[in-house]
């Protein structure tokens, strides 16, 4: 919920949901103690189906949204073409082939669709929102399969879309990964265009982009992300409790668990406040968004 009209409200929305059974434990605490307003989940992950139904609880409180996953994990049916062996590719190499022309949208297609019904199957209701691991959702091919998706699934259902784009000066402004995040924005860019002609609501403004440097501190990073944050601000997190199958899949572990600490403790609320934001739905973000243009 929105609170005094003063307040900007923000989505802050954790990705990776059941990439892990500790980054799951990890976002549903962070749920139930409304430290985040979404989440994301990796129905293609072998996790899924039992972590989906420890998320049932939060359907009503928070975004719980589908993160569309074509890297890495066995998919959910055949794929010869892109996964003959029965894993998914790696991003680098899903990445050229998407603008190399080079996948195939049946299989690609079929992919999504099947995520889709994954989620469904586990929560009885369609995803609050869509988007990709890694942003994958922004690239050729699979772009098309996730907006043909929601047009013949979520169409007048609320649901909205990441968008990832963003003005390069707020990225220059903000100095965190500027190249990273500029080269995500510039994905984002024929995505937003497509959803704007087909109708289709997306968050306004992208943060949360970072290089997962062991160095940096987190809470300083987020308190960039929220500088001067405009309604509609849509910023993306990854926190998680650190545990060996999470260590299989991913190299940023120990910053993970860095990110439940801040977002579970005092910091991250008094930052909040002094950066002049809530947590919101995306619903709620969108009319105070609505009612600052029009004023």
């Amino acid at each position: 919920m929105i609170g005094a009209s003063a307040l900007t409200a923000i989505v802050l929305c954790a990705d990776d949901y059941a990439i892990s059974p500790g980054v799951s434990a990890s976002i549903r605490e962070l749920l139930a103690a409304d430290r985040l307003s979404a989440t994301s989940c990796m129905t293609a992950s072998p996790y899924w189906p039992e972590e989906g139904t420890r998320l049932r609880e939060f359907v009503d409180r928070a975004d719980i949204g589908i993160h569309i996953s074509l890297t890495g994990l066995p998919p959910l049916g055949p794929m010869p073409r892109i996964a003959p062996e029965g894993k998914l590719p790696s991003f680098g190499w899903l990445t050229v082939a998407a603008y190399a022309g080079a996948l195939d949208a049946d299989e690609i297609a079929a992919e999504v669709g099947r995520q889709f019904d994954a989620f469904m199957r586990v929560l009885g209701r369609p995803p609050a929102h869509v988007d990709g691991h890694l942003h994958i959702h922004q690239l050729p091919f699979i772009r098309e399969a996730v907006l043909d998706a929601y047009r013949g699934r979520l169409a007048g259902s609320g649901a909205w879309l990441r968008v990832c784009d963003e003005p390069i000066a707020a990225i220059r402004r903000r100095a965190v990964a500027p190249i990273r995040a500029s080269v995500i924005s510039l994905m984002g860019r024929a995505l937003r265009r497509e959803a704007t002609l087909l109708g289709i609501p997306a968050n306004a403004r992208f943060a949360g982009v970072q290089n997962f440097d062991p160095r940096s501190s987190y809470r300083a990073l987020f308190r960039r992300f929220i500088a001067d944050a405009p309604p509609g601000l849509l910023v993306m997190c990854h926190p998680g409790h650190s545990d060996a199958p999470l260590a299989k899949v991913d190299l940023a572990v120990e910053k993970r668990d860095e990110e439940n600490r801040y977002f579970a403790g005092d910091d991250f609320v008094l930052d909040l406040a002094e950066a002049g934001c809530v947590l919101a739905r995306f619903k709620d973000a969108v009319e105070q968004d609505m009612s600052a243009a029009a004023r």
